[in-house]
Protein backbone atom coordinates (compact mmCIF):
# COMPACT_ATOMS: atom_id res chain seq x y z
CA UNK A 1 0.00 0.00 0.00
CA UNK A 2 1.11 3.57 -0.68
CA UNK A 3 1.80 5.57 2.45
CA UNK A 4 -0.23 8.75 2.86
CA UNK A 5 1.38 12.16 2.70
CA UNK A 6 2.56 13.32 6.13
CA UNK A 7 0.15 16.23 6.57
CA UNK A 8 1.89 17.86 9.53
CA UNK A 9 5.36 17.68 8.01
CA UNK A 10 4.12 19.06 4.68
CA UNK A 11 2.62 21.95 6.64
CA UNK A 12 5.94 22.58 8.36
CA UNK A 13 7.80 22.31 5.06
CA UNK A 14 5.66 25.19 3.79
CA UNK A 15 5.95 27.45 6.83
CA UNK A 16 8.60 26.52 9.38
CA UNK A 17 11.52 28.40 7.86
CA UNK A 18 9.45 31.18 6.30
CA UNK A 19 7.99 32.72 9.47
CA UNK A 20 9.34 34.85 12.30
CA UNK A 21 7.98 32.75 15.16
CA UNK A 22 7.20 29.03 15.18
CA UNK A 23 4.77 29.15 18.09
CA UNK A 24 3.88 25.50 17.58
CA UNK A 25 7.44 24.13 17.80
CA UNK A 26 7.70 20.89 19.74
CA UNK A 27 11.38 21.06 20.68
CA UNK A 28 13.22 23.03 23.32
CA UNK A 29 15.35 26.01 22.25
CA UNK A 30 18.30 24.30 20.52
CA UNK A 31 21.68 24.32 22.16
CA UNK A 32 24.42 26.16 20.29
CA UNK A 33 27.52 24.19 19.40
CA UNK A 34 29.69 26.18 21.81
CA UNK A 35 27.22 25.61 24.66
CA UNK A 36 27.41 21.87 24.19
CA UNK A 37 31.17 21.69 23.76
CA UNK A 38 31.64 23.88 26.83
CA UNK A 39 29.97 21.24 29.02
CA UNK A 40 31.44 18.18 27.29
CA UNK A 41 33.52 15.90 29.50
CA UNK A 42 37.18 15.34 28.64
CA UNK A 43 36.61 12.03 26.87
CA UNK A 44 33.78 13.38 24.69
CA UNK A 45 35.85 16.45 23.79
CA UNK A 46 38.85 14.29 22.89
CA UNK A 47 36.64 12.11 20.70
CA UNK A 48 35.31 15.25 19.00
CA UNK A 49 38.76 16.72 18.38
CA UNK A 50 40.10 13.47 16.92
CA UNK A 51 36.96 12.49 14.99
CA UNK A 52 37.41 10.76 11.64
CA UNK A 53 34.47 11.22 9.28
CA UNK A 54 33.98 7.63 8.21
CA UNK A 55 31.18 5.13 8.58
CA UNK A 56 29.96 4.29 12.08
CA UNK A 57 28.70 1.10 13.71
CA UNK A 58 25.20 0.25 12.53
CA UNK A 59 23.72 -0.21 16.00
CA UNK A 60 25.39 2.95 17.25
CA UNK A 61 28.63 3.99 18.89
CA UNK A 62 29.10 1.56 21.84
CA UNK A 63 29.79 4.31 24.40
CA UNK A 64 26.72 6.20 23.14
CA UNK A 65 24.56 3.10 23.62
CA UNK A 66 26.04 2.79 27.10
CA UNK A 67 25.08 6.40 27.89
CA UNK A 68 21.55 5.82 26.57
CA UNK A 69 21.17 2.66 28.64
CA UNK A 70 22.02 4.80 31.67
CA UNK A 71 18.62 6.49 31.24
CA UNK A 72 16.89 3.22 32.12
CA UNK A 73 16.89 0.75 35.02
CA UNK A 74 16.59 -2.65 33.31
CA UNK A 75 18.08 -1.83 29.90
CA UNK A 76 21.65 -2.77 28.99
CA UNK A 77 23.72 -1.18 26.20
CA UNK A 78 23.05 -4.30 24.11
CA UNK A 79 19.31 -3.54 24.33
CA UNK A 80 19.74 -0.16 22.59
CA UNK A 81 19.65 0.46 18.83
CA UNK A 82 20.22 4.01 17.59
CA UNK A 83 18.53 5.56 14.58
CA UNK A 84 18.58 8.75 12.53
CA UNK A 85 16.04 10.54 14.69
CA UNK A 86 12.85 9.13 16.14
CA UNK A 87 11.05 8.82 12.82
CA UNK A 88 13.30 6.03 11.56
CA UNK A 89 12.71 4.16 14.81
CA UNK A 90 8.93 4.45 14.40
CA UNK A 91 9.03 3.40 10.75
CA UNK A 92 11.23 0.35 11.28
CA UNK A 93 9.50 -0.75 14.49
CA UNK A 94 6.13 -0.84 12.75
CA UNK A 95 7.63 -2.87 9.92
CA UNK A 96 9.23 -5.24 12.42
CA UNK A 97 6.04 -5.72 14.43
CA UNK A 98 3.27 -5.73 11.83
CA UNK A 99 2.20 -7.58 8.70
CA UNK A 100 -0.81 -7.13 6.39
CA UNK A 101 -3.97 -8.20 8.20
CA UNK A 102 -2.64 -7.39 11.67
CA UNK A 103 -4.27 -4.88 14.01
CA UNK A 104 -2.85 -1.97 16.01
CA UNK A 105 -4.36 0.09 18.83
CA UNK A 106 -3.09 3.69 18.86
CA UNK A 107 -3.76 6.46 21.37
CA UNK A 108 -5.00 9.56 19.52
CA UNK A 109 -4.47 12.37 18.57
CA UNK A 110 -0.92 11.47 17.75
CA UNK A 111 2.03 12.11 15.47
CA UNK A 112 0.86 10.79 12.13
CA UNK A 113 3.54 8.15 11.67
CA UNK A 114 2.42 6.40 14.87
CA UNK A 115 -0.69 5.19 13.03
CA UNK A 116 -0.11 5.84 9.33
CA UNK A 117 2.93 3.58 8.92
CA UNK A 118 0.86 0.69 10.28
CA UNK A 119 -1.90 1.41 7.77
CA UNK A 120 0.59 1.55 4.91
CA UNK A 121 1.78 -1.95 5.86
CA UNK A 122 -1.78 -3.22 5.53
CA UNK A 123 -2.65 -3.37 9.22
CA UNK A 124 -5.97 -2.12 10.54
CA UNK A 125 -5.74 0.64 13.15
CA UNK A 126 -8.13 1.44 15.98
CA UNK A 127 -7.68 4.95 17.40
CA UNK A 128 -8.41 5.37 21.11
CA UNK A 129 -9.13 9.05 21.66
CA UNK A 130 -8.14 10.99 24.76
CA UNK A 131 -11.00 12.74 26.56
CA UNK A 132 -10.91 16.41 25.42
CA UNK A 133 -12.24 17.62 28.78
CA UNK A 134 -8.93 16.83 30.46
CA UNK A 135 -7.03 14.82 27.82
CA UNK A 136 -7.17 11.73 30.02
CA UNK A 137 -6.78 8.20 28.67
CA UNK A 138 -9.47 5.58 29.29
CA UNK A 139 -7.35 2.43 29.67
CA UNK A 140 -10.52 0.34 29.64
CA UNK A 141 -11.23 1.66 26.13
CA UNK A 142 -7.77 0.55 25.02
CA UNK A 143 -8.40 -2.88 26.52
CA UNK A 144 -11.78 -3.11 24.79
CA UNK A 145 -10.15 -2.32 21.43
CA UNK A 146 -7.92 -5.39 21.56
CA UNK A 147 -8.56 -8.20 19.08
CA UNK A 148 -7.10 -11.66 18.51
CA UNK A 149 -4.90 -10.20 15.75
CA UNK A 150 -3.75 -7.11 17.70
CA UNK A 151 0.03 -7.01 17.52
CA UNK A 152 0.88 -3.63 19.03
CA UNK A 153 -0.48 -0.93 21.33
CA UNK A 154 1.03 2.49 20.57
CA UNK A 155 1.18 5.18 23.24
CA UNK A 156 2.87 8.59 23.52
CA UNK A 157 3.33 9.96 27.04
CA UNK A 158 4.14 12.69 27.87
CA UNK A 159 1.66 13.29 25.11
CA UNK A 160 1.88 15.37 21.97
CA UNK A 161 -0.03 17.48 21.10
CA UNK A 162 -1.98 17.79 24.36
CA UNK A 163 0.68 17.71 27.08
CA UNK A 164 -1.24 14.96 28.89
CA UNK A 165 0.38 12.39 31.15
CA UNK A 166 -0.76 9.03 32.48
CA UNK A 167 -0.03 7.54 35.89
CA UNK A 168 2.43 4.73 36.59
CA UNK A 169 -0.58 2.55 37.42
CA UNK A 170 -2.12 3.21 34.00
CA UNK A 171 1.16 2.43 32.29
CA UNK A 172 1.44 -0.82 34.22
CA UNK A 173 -2.09 -1.74 33.11
CA UNK A 174 -1.21 -1.07 29.47
CA UNK A 175 1.86 -3.27 29.82
CA UNK A 176 -0.33 -6.00 31.31
CA UNK A 177 -2.88 -5.71 28.49
CA UNK A 178 -0.17 -6.11 25.88
CA UNK A 179 1.34 -9.11 27.67
CA UNK A 180 -2.07 -10.74 28.15
CA UNK A 181 -2.78 -10.56 24.42
CA UNK A 182 0.71 -11.51 23.28
CA UNK A 183 1.06 -8.02 21.76
CA UNK A 184 3.80 -5.40 22.03
CA UNK A 185 3.63 -2.01 23.71
CA UNK A 186 5.33 0.69 21.65
CA UNK A 187 5.93 3.65 23.95
CA UNK A 188 6.92 6.98 22.41
CA UNK A 189 8.73 8.68 25.31
CA UNK A 190 10.45 11.54 23.51
CA UNK A 191 9.26 14.20 26.02
CA UNK A 192 10.40 12.21 29.05
CA UNK A 193 12.09 14.28 31.78
CA UNK A 194 9.93 17.35 31.08
CA UNK A 195 7.25 16.64 33.66
CA UNK A 196 5.59 19.68 35.31
CA UNK A 197 3.50 18.32 38.15
CA UNK A 198 4.60 14.79 38.89
CA UNK A 199 7.44 12.29 38.80
CA UNK A 200 8.99 10.90 35.65
CA UNK A 201 6.94 8.01 34.32
CA UNK A 202 8.80 4.67 34.29
CA UNK A 203 10.13 3.70 30.88
CA UNK A 204 8.01 0.98 29.30
CA UNK A 205 11.11 -1.01 28.35
CA UNK A 206 12.03 -1.20 32.03
CA UNK A 207 8.69 -2.83 32.82
CA UNK A 208 8.50 -5.58 30.23
CA UNK A 209 10.37 -7.43 27.50
CA UNK A 210 7.21 -6.94 25.42
CA UNK A 211 7.69 -3.17 25.44
CA UNK A 212 9.76 -0.82 23.28
CA UNK A 213 10.77 2.66 24.48
CA UNK A 214 11.44 5.35 21.87
CA UNK A 215 13.78 8.20 22.83
CA UNK A 216 15.68 10.90 21.00
CA UNK A 217 17.86 13.96 21.44
CA UNK A 218 15.42 16.39 19.80
CA UNK A 219 12.95 17.35 22.54
CA UNK A 220 14.08 17.24 26.17
CA UNK A 221 17.76 17.36 25.21
CA UNK A 222 17.32 20.33 22.82
CA UNK A 223 19.42 18.84 20.01
CA UNK A 224 17.01 18.19 17.15
CA UNK A 225 19.66 18.92 14.55
CA UNK A 226 21.71 15.90 15.57
CA UNK A 227 19.04 13.50 14.25
CA UNK A 228 19.84 10.89 16.88
CA UNK A 229 17.11 8.65 18.26
CA UNK A 230 16.94 5.16 19.71
CA UNK A 231 14.81 2.23 20.71
CA UNK A 232 15.32 0.38 23.98
CA UNK A 233 14.27 -3.22 23.27
CA UNK A 234 14.98 -6.11 25.62
CA UNK A 235 13.78 -8.85 23.25
CA UNK A 236 16.80 -10.17 21.31
CA UNK A 237 14.83 -11.48 18.32
CA UNK A 238 13.07 -8.16 17.83
CA UNK A 239 16.37 -6.27 18.10
CA UNK A 240 17.84 -8.49 15.41
CA UNK A 241 14.87 -7.77 13.14
CA UNK A 242 15.23 -4.01 13.70
CA UNK A 243 18.96 -4.18 12.97
CA UNK A 244 18.32 -6.06 9.72
CA UNK A 245 15.72 -3.52 8.62
CA UNK A 246 18.05 -0.62 9.36
CA UNK A 247 20.39 -2.03 6.69
CA UNK A 248 17.80 -0.85 4.16
CA UNK A 249 17.44 2.70 5.50
CA UNK A 250 20.28 4.73 7.02
CA UNK A 251 22.64 1.79 7.72
CA UNK A 252 24.49 3.91 10.31
CA UNK A 253 24.37 7.29 12.01
CA UNK A 254 26.30 10.50 11.47
CA UNK A 255 29.68 10.28 13.22
CA UNK A 256 29.68 13.91 14.48
CA UNK A 257 26.12 13.55 15.75
CA UNK A 258 26.99 10.49 17.80
CA UNK A 259 29.84 12.25 19.60
CA UNK A 260 27.74 15.35 20.30
CA UNK A 261 24.87 13.20 21.57
CA UNK A 262 27.32 11.39 23.84
CA UNK A 263 28.54 14.71 25.26
CA UNK A 264 24.98 15.86 25.96
CA UNK A 265 23.95 12.62 27.65
CA UNK A 266 27.02 12.63 29.86
CA UNK A 267 26.08 16.19 30.89
CA UNK A 268 22.37 15.41 30.95
CA UNK A 269 21.59 17.00 34.30
CA UNK A 270 22.84 20.37 33.06
CA UNK A 271 21.14 19.96 29.68
CA UNK A 272 17.83 18.97 31.25
CA UNK A 273 18.03 21.76 33.85
CA UNK A 274 18.34 24.27 31.01
CA UNK A 275 15.37 22.76 29.16
CA UNK A 276 13.20 22.68 32.27
CA UNK A 277 13.98 26.31 33.10
CA UNK A 278 12.92 27.49 29.63
CA UNK A 279 9.73 25.43 29.72
CA UNK A 280 8.85 26.49 33.27
CA UNK A 281 9.20 30.22 32.52
CA UNK A 282 7.19 29.95 29.31
CA UNK A 283 4.44 27.92 30.95
CA UNK A 284 3.99 30.64 33.57
CA UNK A 285 3.56 33.16 30.75
CA UNK A 286 0.93 30.93 29.15
CA UNK A 287 -0.99 30.80 32.43
CA UNK A 288 -1.33 34.55 32.33
CA UNK A 289 -2.05 34.70 28.60
CA UNK A 290 -4.93 32.25 28.71
CA UNK A 291 -6.32 33.86 31.88
CA UNK A 292 -6.46 37.20 30.03
CA UNK A 293 -8.06 35.71 26.92
CA UNK A 294 -10.70 33.36 28.29
CA UNK A 295 -13.19 34.81 25.83
CA UNK A 296 -11.07 33.58 22.92
CA UNK A 297 -9.49 30.35 24.16
CA UNK A 298 -9.98 27.46 26.54
CA UNK A 299 -7.17 25.14 27.50
CA UNK A 300 -6.19 22.20 29.63
CA UNK A 301 -2.91 23.09 31.27
CA UNK A 302 -0.29 20.56 30.13
CA UNK A 303 1.21 18.22 32.69
CA UNK A 304 4.41 17.45 30.81
CA UNK A 305 6.32 18.12 27.61
CA UNK A 306 6.64 21.25 25.49
CA UNK A 307 3.26 21.45 23.73
CA UNK A 308 -0.38 21.99 24.59
CA UNK A 309 -3.63 21.81 22.63
CA UNK A 310 -5.85 24.84 23.39
CA UNK A 311 -9.21 25.42 21.76
CA UNK A 312 -10.01 28.54 19.76
CA UNK A 313 -13.49 29.81 20.65
CA UNK A 314 -13.81 32.32 17.84
CA UNK A 315 -14.87 30.05 15.00
CA UNK A 316 -12.80 28.44 12.26
CA UNK A 317 -9.38 27.63 13.73
CA UNK A 318 -7.85 26.92 10.31
CA UNK A 319 -8.83 30.39 9.09
CA UNK A 320 -7.58 31.91 12.35
CA UNK A 321 -4.18 30.23 12.04
CA UNK A 322 -3.92 31.14 8.35
CA UNK A 323 -4.60 34.82 9.06
CA UNK A 324 -2.15 34.85 11.96
CA UNK A 325 0.75 33.44 9.95
CA UNK A 326 0.03 35.61 6.90
CA UNK A 327 -0.35 38.86 8.83
CA UNK A 328 2.04 38.40 11.76
CA UNK A 329 4.42 35.63 10.75
CA UNK A 330 3.43 33.55 13.80
CA UNK A 331 2.83 29.86 13.14
CA UNK A 332 0.31 27.72 15.04
CA UNK A 333 -0.69 24.18 14.12
CA UNK A 334 -4.45 23.61 13.74
CA UNK A 335 -6.03 20.31 14.70
CA UNK A 336 -6.72 19.52 11.06
CA UNK A 337 -3.00 18.84 10.60
CA UNK A 338 -3.46 15.90 12.98
CA UNK A 339 -6.54 14.71 11.12
CA UNK A 340 -8.63 15.90 14.05
CA UNK A 341 -11.91 17.79 13.97
CA UNK A 342 -12.74 20.70 16.22
CA UNK A 343 -11.06 24.01 16.87
CA UNK A 344 -7.97 22.96 18.81
CA UNK A 345 -4.45 23.93 17.83
CA UNK A 346 -0.97 22.98 18.95
CA UNK A 347 1.06 25.62 20.75
CA UNK A 348 4.68 25.01 21.74
CA UNK A 349 6.35 26.62 24.75
CA UNK A 350 9.92 25.36 24.50
CA UNK A 351 11.44 28.22 22.48
CA UNK A 352 12.96 31.39 23.94
CA UNK A 353 11.11 33.63 21.48
CA UNK A 354 7.72 32.53 22.84
CA UNK A 355 7.19 35.75 24.87
CA UNK A 356 7.58 37.88 21.73
CA UNK A 357 5.40 35.49 19.74
CA UNK A 358 2.69 35.74 22.41
CA UNK A 359 2.80 39.52 22.18
CA UNK A 360 2.26 39.26 18.43
CA UNK A 361 -0.64 36.89 19.00
CA UNK A 362 -2.20 39.22 21.59
CA UNK A 363 -1.85 42.16 19.22
CA UNK A 364 -3.47 40.15 16.45
CA UNK A 365 -6.38 39.30 18.75
CA UNK A 366 -6.87 42.99 19.56
CA UNK A 367 -7.07 43.82 15.90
Amino acid sequence: MRIADFTLERYFARWEFAVRHVLCASDVEPLAMHELLDIADDDSRARWDSLRLGYTESLGLPVLREAIAGLYKAVSPEDVITFAGGEEGVFLAMHALLEPGDHAVVVWPSYQSLHEVARSIGAEVTLVALNPRDWSLDVDAAAAAMRPNTRVIVINFPHSPTGAQISPEQLARLVGIAELHGAWLFSDEVYRYLEHDGPTLPAAADLSERALSLGLMSKSFALAGLRIGWLAVRDAALRARLAALKDYTTICNSAPSEILALAALRARERVLARSRAIVRENLELLDGFFARHQDRFSWVRPRAGTVCFPRYLGGDVDAFCASLVEERGVLLLPASQFGASGDHFRLGYGRRDMPVALEELASFLTR
